[in-house]
Order: C-alpha cells, then sequence, then structure tokens
C-alpha cells in the first residue's frame, strides 16, 4: 500500500516505508491529550470530539441503519435519489466533509459490514475516508468515481523501482494487477500492492469481481486488513492499525489529521 505519485502528500510513501517507530511513540500520537504539535491542522477542540470516551472517531455522524447492498443511484457528480439509506447519507455527509458521495457510501458499507464480521473492531468510515485522502484524494487522483465505483481513470502508484527515494518491490503478479511486469505498483483508490491484494481481496458490491480499482472492493478489503490489528475503538488500537497499513510516523499522522477533521465535520451535517 502507497500513496500514488499525485496522491495530497505529493510523495510516495514508499520513501517512508523504512522509517522506524517505537510502540510507545505510536500510541503516543492517536490518544486523548494529544498536543497540537502532531494534530497538523486538527484543533484541540476536534481533537476532543473525535477521542471522546478514548474511541478515536466515535464522534462521527453514524451511518444509518440499513441493507449492506450498495445503491446504483449515485451519479459521478455525487447526487443521488433518497432510495437507499446509504447513498442519502453519502450525499449529505459529501456536502459538509468534501469526500465524494460515492467514496463515502463504499465507506459506510463496509463499516456496516465489519460490524457484522468483527463487531470487536470498532472501525468506523471517518478512518477509511481519511486513508483514502491519503491515499488518492478518494479516487479524486483518478478524475473521480464514475457510479460503477471505479475512479475515470485508473489509479497506479509510480514505479516502486529502487530509482531515487522509492524502495523497490519485485513485481509479484506479471502486471495481471497493476499492468507493469518489470516491478510493482500499488493499485486503485486504497493503494494495494498487487501481493497484499492477492491476499486481501474483496468484493465489496456483491458484483462477483473483485477489483482493487473498485472503491466498494477496495474499502471493504481495507476494513478487513485494518481489522486484523485489533480494536480500532482504542487509541493503541488504531494507532496499530494505520501503521500496518503504511509504517510511517508522517502517514499516521496525515491519516489522524485528515479522518479526525472529516470526522468533525460530518458531525454538523448531521444536525
Amino acid at each position: 500500500m502507497t500513496e500514488p505519485e499525485s496522491s495530497p502528500s505529493g510523495r510516495g510513501s514508499a520513501t517512508r516505508l523504512a522509517v522506524g517507530i517505537t510502540a510507545a511513540a505510536a500510541a503516543t500520537v492517536v490518544t486523548v491529550g494529544l498536543t497540537t504539535s502532531l494534530l497538523g491542522a486538527v484543533s484541540p477542540g476536534e481533537s476532543q470530539l473525535v477521542l471522546a470516551g478514548g474511541r478515536p472517531l466515535a464522534g462521527a455522524a453514524p451511518v444509518p441503519n440499513g441493507s449492506v447492498e450498495r445503491g446504483d443511484d449515485l451519479k459521478p457528480g455525487g447526487t443521488a435519489s433518497p432510495q437507499n439509506a446509504f447513498s442519502a447519507w453519502a450525499v449529505q455527509m459529501a456536502a459538509s466533509t468534501g469526500v465524494p458521495a460515492r467514496a463515502l457510501e463504499a465507506y459506510a458499507v463496509a463499516e456496516r459490514s465489519m460490524a457484522g464480521e468483527q463487531p470487536g473492531c470498532h472501525l468506523g468510515w471517518p478512518t477509511l475516508a481519511g486513508i483514502g485522502y491519503v491515499e488518492s484524494a478518494n479516487g479524486g487522483v483518478g478524475k473521480g468515481l464514475l457510479p460503477s465505483g471505479r475512479p475515470f481513470v485508473p489509479i497506479f502508484g509510480v514505479a516502486l523501482d529502487g530509482v531515487g527515494p522509492v524502495a523497490e518491490v519485485a513485481d509479484s503478479d506479471d502486471g495481471r494487477i497493476d499492468g507493469d511486469a518489470s516491478g510493482d505498483r500499488a493499485v486503485g483508490p486504497m493503494q494495494f500492492l498487487p501481493s497484499t491484494w492477492t491476499t486481501w481481496q474483496a468484493d465489496g458490491d456483491g458484483d462477483g469481481v473483485k477489483d482493487p480499482q473498485d472503491i466498494d472492493d477496495a474499502a471493504l478489503a481495507a476494513a478487513r486488513y485494518l481489522c486484523v490489528a485489533g480494536d480500532l475503538g482504542t487509541g493503541e488500537g488504531w494507532t496499530a492499525a494505520v501503521l500496518s497499513y503504511n509504517h510511517s510516523e508522517e502517514y499516521l499522522r496525515n491519516v489522524y489529521s485528515a479522518a479526525s477533521t472529516i470526522a468533525a465535520r460530518s458531525v454538523s451535517s448531521a444536525r
């Protein structure tokens, strides 16, 4: 899992994979009492909101009750008919959070799916939105998401060829997933490496296809991957989960900042 070259941070996260963080240091990044120096753009008020009760991002607007089946009424512009609870909720949240409605619907479905599969995980949709923002601007680097959930332009990360600041990752899929038989590239809106996708691939929209370019499939796969870390309702568990996605303190801070901001903005929309 790495960022594409044109992601919001402007850097390929492969350059940060070797950055070591001790467990003690990482635990201080997502706990109540976090200092403003580590929060970046997130204000102390927002951090208190999303960390209330020691559950990171628990202050976010909850997803509605309803089926976990994805609706087909979302349009590329982010509008939807209020025929599906997740679709209507996603459009409302998109207006206040800035996250595309089509991506939000996928994150909501993934959260609800994990609540059934692994109720002890406590994964919240803002965590997926935060990771999606850092990795691909929630599909924005692919010129937005189609109603199908795929980006208008397929998303591929930089070549992980060991040249310059990037790590070298040998080809693991003969180019079948990432289109590059000379070495691996991260793929899709959640930026899965081909080898990781092969292990965690999921069919989030029930269409019979497991596609890392599809936000529904990628969101569910990312959710299952994150939940292996344990209880994301604790600071330690949330930190461990995000670091498992990319073991970098900078990455952890960026995801926390994005997810916290998204969660805080969602509350005003839900009122």
